[in-house]
């Protein structure tokens, strides 16, 4: 009977113990639901909570890779400018996080179609919309081929402290890992930034800012191919926060003196290369059709005793730049007395320099102020 007793009482406590660690494990799951739900709800809280931009940011596309539609997973043998600018838009639906979206297609090509005739149309619509108050920014979506070139004359020539960011791809939308999407939804963060404000014209690429002035494009194929050579990126922007390090000291924008309201189309300047036994011919067919000569000399602007000859003769300015990628010329280097020194721009951009100088009627002497400057 004893034994019997004991029993029961064991069972009893094996059975209070095995209820007592059922409950236990509920009560650990029931927490771990609601520290779930908790979390969710915290999460979302700090979602909808990040303060959207007070106003909005107006894309202008103008096509290139970042709208290019090719042989699905390939990086190359696509057609460049295939999307619209909605399709880009619709691709990254988190900039509705980000700020109110306007969207203009102001055309949609190659950007080595891009022309003198698109870069007016794209500057002067700039200069309209900047006067409007819920306008916080803007970004022009470009290919990246000729991108350094249309940030560098809407520097000189937009007329608004607000940001003006341009992006493109160096994979179309449909390879494998395109970069449009991240490019665009960072220029639209740092198009909607305080911090943005008055830096100038700004490209924004794989992650890094980088200043109009010095910004080029440095490999055929790389996704970081926008850099800006010794110069440097002046910022980044990580998870859609914007920070910026560097400004620049040049003239841009609101200080420029280049107006362009009433300019349909801009003078012809041609870009010279020389090269060992390059010659000499070429200048005198480019001064016959052009209003200004740059040349991209070898070393710090140099070049032959021929075309040493050819070009003290020249009546039209010349500039002289570098077809090296760093290093600056001086007035010390030139071979030339009539010629101007293009600083460190690159022949492009002390081409896009020169164009807008012959608007204005600029000697030499005016020419080496503004490489000066600029």
């Amino acid at each position: 009977m004893k034994k019997f007793i004991r029993m029961l009482l064991c069972a009893s406590l094996v059975a209070s113990l095995f209820g007592s660690s059922v409950n236990v494990n509920v009560s650990a799951k029931a927490n771990s639901k609601a520290a779930v739900k908790e979390n969710t709800v915290t999460t979302s809280i700090a979602r909808t909570s990040n303060k959207k931009a007070s106003g909005k940011v107006v894309v202008l596309a103008t096509g290139g890779t970042i709208a290019g539609v090719g042989e699905k997973g390939k990086t190359a043998g696509y057609k460049p400018g295939s999307l619209s600018a909605k399709d880009l838009l619709s691709a990254v639906p988190q900039l509705k996080d980000v700020a109110d979206i306007e969207a203009i297609q102001v055309c949609n090509v190659n950007s080595d179609d891009i022309t003198a005739e698109t870069w007016l149309t794209v500057a002067k619509k700039i200069n309209e919309l900047a006067s409007k108050s819920d306008v916080k920014g803007f970004v022009v979506t470009h290919g990246t081929d000729t991108m350094e070139e249309t940030a560098y004359f809407l520097n000189l020539v937009v007329k608004t402290d607000k940001p003006v960011v341009l992006t493109g791809s160096m994979r179309p939308s449909t390879s494998i890992s395109a970069d449009g999407p991240m490019n665009l939804y960072e220029s639209v963060c740092v198009a909607a930034s305080d911090k943005a404000v008055g830096q100038g014209v700004l490209t924004v690429f794989s992650d890094r800012i980088f200043s109009a002035r010095s910004v080029t494009k440095t490999s055929t194929y790389d996704v970081t191919a926008i850099s800006a050579g010794e110069m440097g990126a002046i910022g980044i922007v990580r998870d859609g926060a914007v920070f910026l390090y560097e400004g620049t000291s040049k003239k841009h924008t609101t200080k420029s003196e280049f107006d362009i309201e009433k300019l349909s189309n801009l003078p012809k300047v041609s870009i010279v290369y020389f090269s060992v036994d390059a010659d000499p011919a070429i200048l005198k067919y480019a001064a016959k059709r052009s209003k200004g000569i740059v040349i991209a000399g070898a070393g710090a602007g140099e070049f032959s005793e021929k075309w040493v000859k050819v070009i003290k003769g020249l009546k039209i300015p010349v500039v002289i730049s570098s077809r090296i990628d760093d290093g600056v010329i001086t007035k010390d280097n030139l071979l030339c007395k009539n010629t101007v020194a293009a600083d460190n721009l690159s022949p492009q951009k002390a081409a896009i320099l020169l164009r807008l100088a012959l608007t204005i009627n600029a000697d030499n002497s005016k020419l080496e102020s503004l490489y000066s400057e600029y």
